[in-house]
C-alpha cells in the first residue's frame, strides 16, 4: 500500500510539472546573478547539477536527538514552478518522516546532495500521506537579503501595510473588519504544493482558548496550536546555537502570554541567517524579533503534522521576508511594544494582569493584541456567558507624548466592540500617510460581569410641544432593560432666548443614533487630515459614552464649517461668500443644538423624535385669547 502511494505520488509531481511548464512557458525563468563572493561551489550545489534519482539528507530537529539526518530522494526537478523560481521534489526515506508525513515547522530544513547545500524543505500538498516535499534551491534563498548596501533592521522601515480611506469620518469597526478579514499571500494552487505552516504557538493561556482563537489566526495563514506553557529558560544550555538545521523561533509575543511561530534554520553565514524557504507573510523589508528554540517532539496529526517546542532568548531580527525564505541577522535590534493587559472575569476569579511585549509591525501588532486580549478575556476558554456586560479602559501611549485615552461599556456582544475599537485604533495609527509617531506602551482593563445591561424607550413625555424663546421643555423618559426593569428619568431642557418662532425637532438619542447623528451632520469632527487631527478625532470618537442617554433640541444651523474648522458666529453675509463654489476646501453650514445628558447605566439602543414648536410670546397669546 504504501509502494502504491509512492508511485501515486509521482505521478502527480510530474504531471504538475508538466501543467506547470506548460501554463508558463512564456514567463521568464531568468534570475539575477548572486553577488560575488556570496556563492561557493564548495559549500553548495546549483540546481543544474541535481538529477533525478540522487540521494542525500536533509537536516531537521524532530526533538528526539537535536539536529539529526534524514534520508531522501530526488524525485523531479520542477523548472520554471513559478515565474523566476525552480523547484525540487525530494521524498523522505526516514520511517518517522513516513509515520509523520509533511510537518509544520519543517520549513527551512536544509537539504544536502553530495555533501553540499541544495535548498530547504518548504512545500508540501494538502492531506497528502507520503513525505513528499518540495525543495527551494539554495541559489534562489540566498538572493533574500542581497541588496546593495547594509540591510536596514531600524525601526523606521515599514512592511506591507493596510490602505484605509481616511477622507470618510474613521470607521473602528469598518477597520477591524478589514484588518481581520484581510488574507495572506496564497500559499500555492488548490491541488498543488503550498508553502509548509509555520506553527504558532500560543502559550500563557488556557489551552481551549487557542482553539477559539484558531479560525482568526488560520485566516492569517498561522497554524495556530496550544503549547505547553514551558518556557526555554535563558542559560540553561537547551538552545543550541544558530546552525543548519536548528529551530528558527519568531517570538511575537512574549511575557505572561506567548504567542512563537517555529521555522528551521538553513543557512549561517557571518551572522546572516536564511530559513523557512518560503515567505513567512511576505512583507518584503522588516523587523520581526528573532531567536533558537528548542524542539520537544513532533505532533503526528492526519490533517498537519507540526513540531512543538519552545523559543529562546531574542537574539537578532528577521530584516527580509521574500517569497522563497527569510533573512535574518544575528545581534540585530527588533522593536517590541510593551503591553499590560488587566482581566477581572466575570467567574469570581481574582483579576489577572499579563504584561508582555508584542512584536512590533504595523500588519500584525494590531491583530496580535487583539488575539491577547480576546484570549485572557475568556475565563478557562469557555467564552462569555449568554447575559454579559463588558466594562473596558485602554491607553495608547505615543513617543511624541500625546495619548489615545478612552473607556466606554459593551453588553451582549462579546468581544466584538472592544476588540474593534482596540485593534481598529492600532491599525489606524501605525498605518496612515501623515508619518505618525510609533507607539510606545499600550494598556487595557477589562472587566466582565454577567448580566445585560441593554435597555430601550418605554415612553416620552414632554410638558408641553408649543413652547415660547426662553422657556423650559420638561421631559419625562422611563426606559425599560433587557430584564424588564423600569426606570424613570426627568430632564428639563431650555429653549434659548433668541431663537425663531418655527418647527423644531426634540430627539432623545441612544448612543449608537448620538454617534450616528453626529457623522452625518458634523463629519469633519471625526476626519483627520494630519497626526494631530488623527489623534483628536480617534479621542473623541471612542469616547461617546453607550451608557448615556443624549437630549438634544435641534435648532437652525448659524455660520459654516470649513473642513475641520467650525465657526458658528460667522455673519451670514460671509457664510454665503465662503459656500459659493468657487471655493476649493469643502464648507457645509453649521448645525446648532441644546444638550444634555444622563447617565442611566444601561445601553439605550433606540431614539425618539418629538416635533416642538415655537412661538413668540405675542402669537401664543393672540392665539390664547382667540380660544
Amino acid at each position: 500500500m504504501t509502494h502504491t502511494r509512492f508511485i501515486d505520488c509521482v505521478r502527480a509531481g510530474v504531471l504538475f510539472s508538466l501543467a506547470l511548464w506548460a501554463g508558463r512557458a512564456f514567463g521568464s525563468t531568468e534570475r539575477p546573478a548572486l553577488p560575488e563572493g556570496l556563492w561557493d561551489p564548495q559549500r553548495y550545489i546549483g540546481i543544474d547539477e541535481i538529477e533525478r534519482g540522487m540521494e542525500g539528507y536533509c537536516l531537521t530537529d524532530y526533538g528526539e536527538a537535536g539536529i539529526e539526518k534524514f534520508p531522501v530522494r530526488v524525485e523531479s526537478i520542477i523548472r520554471g514552478y513559478e515565474p523566476g523560481h525552480d523547484l525540487i521534489l525530494v521524498m523522505g526515506l526516514d520511517e518517522r518522516f513516513k509515520r509523520t508525513g509533511v510537518v509544520a515547522g519543517c520549513s527551512g530544513s536544509p537539504v544536502y546532495m553530495d555533501g553540499r547545500l541544495a535548498g530547504a524543505l518548504s512545500r508540501g500538498w494538502t492531506f497528502q500521506r507520503d513525505p513528499l516535499y518540495g525543495v527551494t534551491p539554495i541559489e534562489e534563498m540566498l538572493q533574500v537579503g542581497a541588496v546593495k548596501g547594509p540591510v536596514r533592521s531600524d525601526r523606521s522601515s515599514k512592511p506591507a501595510s493596510f490602505g484605509f480611506d481616511l477622507s470618510k469620518p474613521i470607521d473602528l469597526a469598518a477597520i477591524d473588519k478589514q484588518i481581520t478579514t484581510l488574507r495572506p499571500l496564497a500559499g500555492g494552487s488548490r491541488g498543488g504544493p503550498t508553502a509548509l505552516p509555520c506553527p504558532l504557538q500560543i502559550s500563557g493561556l488556557p489551552a481551549e482558548t487557542c482553539q477559539r482563537l484558531a479560525p482568526q489566526l488560520e485566516a492569517l495563514g498561522f497554524l495556530a496550536v496550544p503549547g505547553l506553557s514551558g518556557t526555554v529558560e535563558p542559560g540553561d544550555g537547551r538552545v543550541p546555537a544558530f546552525a543548519p538545521g536548528s529551530t528558527l523561533a519568531i517570538p511575537l509575543i512574549t511575557g505572561d502570554i506567548r504567542m512563537e511561530t517555529l521555522g528551521t534554520v538553513t543557512e549561517v553565514c557571518d551572522g546572516r541567517v536564511y530559513g523557512f524557504g518560503h515567505y513567512y507573510r511576505g512583507f518584503g523589508a522588516t523587523n520581526l524579533p528573532l531567536a533558537g528554540g528548542r524542539i520537544y517532539t513532533v505532533v503526528s496529526n492526519l490533517m498537519t503534522s507540526f513540531k512543538l517546542g519552545a523559543a529562546g532568548d531574542i537574539i537578532g531580527a528577521l530584516t527580509i521576508d521574500e517569497s522563497v525564505g527569510v533573512f535574518g541577522q544575528i545581534g540585530a535590534e527588533a522593536k517590541m511594544l510593551p503591553a499590560r493587559v488587566r482581566i477581572e472575569p466575570c467567574n469570581g476569579a481574582k483579576a489577572q494582569t499579563y504584561n508582555c511585549q508584542i512584536a512590533y509591525n504595523q500588519f500584525l501588532t494590531p491583530l496580535l493584541v487583539r488575539a491577547a486580549i480576546a484570549g485572557a478575556a475568556m475565563p478557562y476558554g469557555t467564552g462569555f456567558p449568554p447575559d454579559h456586560t463588558i466594562q473596558y479602559s485602554a491607553t495608547v501611549d505615543l513617543e511624541d507624548g500625546r495619548s489615545i485615552r478612552f473607556a466606554n461599556t459593551s453588553t451582549g456582544l462579546d468581544l466584538i466592540e472592544p476588540a474593534a475599537e482596540i485593534a481598529g485604533t492600532l491599525a489606524l495609527l501605525m498605518n496612515n500617510p501623515y508619518h505618525s509617531p510609533e507607539l510606545r506602551a499600550f494598556e487595557a482593563d477589562v472587566c466582565v460581569t454577567p448580566r445585560n445591561i441593554g435597555s430601550f424607550l418605554w415612553s416620552v413625555n414632554i410638558s408641553d410641544s408649543t413652547v415660547e424663546p426662553g422657556q423650559d421643555i420638561d421631559i419625562e423618559i422611563v426606559t425599560e432593560s433587557f430584564l424588564k426593569e423600569k426606570k424613570r428619568y426627568v430632564v428639563q431642557l431650555g429653549v434659548p432666548e433668541h431663537v425663531a418662532p418655527g418647527k423644531y425637532s426634540l430627539m432623545l438619542l441612544g448612543a449608537y443614533e448620538y454617534e450616528s447623528l453626529l457623522r452625518k451632520i458634523m463629519p469633519q469632527r471625526f476626519v483627520a487630515v494630519n497626526h494631530e487631527t488623527l489623534v483628536e478625532a480617534l479621542n473623541k470618537v471612542l469616547n461617546i459614552s453607550r451608557t448615556k442617554l443624549y437630549c438634544l433640541l435641534m435648532l437652525p444651523p448659524e455660520g459654516i464649517a470649513i473642513d475641520k474648522a467650525e465657526l458658528p458666529g460667522l455673519p451670514e453675509t460671509k457664510s454665503m461668500i465662503l459656500q459659493a463654489n468657487r471655493w476649493a476646501i469643502p464648507s457645509q453650514p453649521c448645525p446648532q443644538w441644546i444638550e444634555k445628558t444622563v447617565e442611566t447605566g444601561t445601553i439605550i439602543a433606540d431614539k425618539a423624535i418629538i416635533p416642538i414648536t415655537v412661538e413668540d410670546t405675542a402669537q401664543r397669546s393672540k392665539v390664547t385669547a382667540g380660544g
